[in-house]
């Protein structure tokens, strides 16, 4: 175990982890502090990346999991699972700006797959990444996954989700076997 996963804590959240969850991620993705790492979605997005009832609703929602990943009491990284069939999705990945680049989202994405295998038996892992996105797709394609070539709209007008900075973004379709 290399130095980094060392202190590690892996565990379901709960309700009481909603506060500090919605500002990790976005702390991650929106405003000058996502700056401070390389996957801010500042040029792209204003406003929120989520809110106390978008994470709540993936606490609680069954089929899915989303796993607060701690050291030394903190929460420093999350990412969602949810149960769909054969395969995973995986999403609201964040992990701290501060401690971005040094390997914890490759560590906290191994468990995550490790976890959607031996707990649902799925044979595949999607996501969806903004298509703009190509720094964090070319890191996710490092990790084995692969781009579809399919994509799905990106909710403009639903403010839940951010305020969009321009009139072409869309998701697209990343996949991965889990073998």
């Amino acid at each position: 175990m290399d130095t980094l996963a060392t202190g590690l804590a892996f565990r379901d959240a709960t309700d009481a982890d909603v506060d500090a969850l919605v500002a990790l991620i976005e702390s991650a993705y929106r405003g000058d502090s996502s700056r401070a790492g390389w996957t801010t979605e500042a040029d792209l997005l204003e406003g929120q990346r989520t809110d106390p009832q978008g994470v709540l609703e993936v606490i609680k929602a069954p089929g899915s999991r989303l796993l607060a990943v701690e050291r030394d009491g903190r929460i420093v990284a999350c990412c969602q699972l949810e149960h769909r069939g054969a395969h995973a999705y995986f999403g609201m990945f964040a992990v701290s700006p501060a401690m971005q680049g040094a390997g914890l989202g490759k560590t906290v994405m191994a468990e995550a797959e490790r976890l959607a295998r031996e707990t649902w038996g799925v044979t595949e892992m999607q996501m969806t990444v903004i298509s703009q996105r190509e720094d964090l797709i070319a890191w996710y394609e490092r990790r084995g996954y692969r781009r579809t070539g399919r994509t799905q709209p990106f909710p403009y007008g639903d403010e839940r989700f951010g305020v969009p900075r321009r009139a072409d973004l869309r998701f697209e379709v990343l996949v991965k076997p889990l073998v």
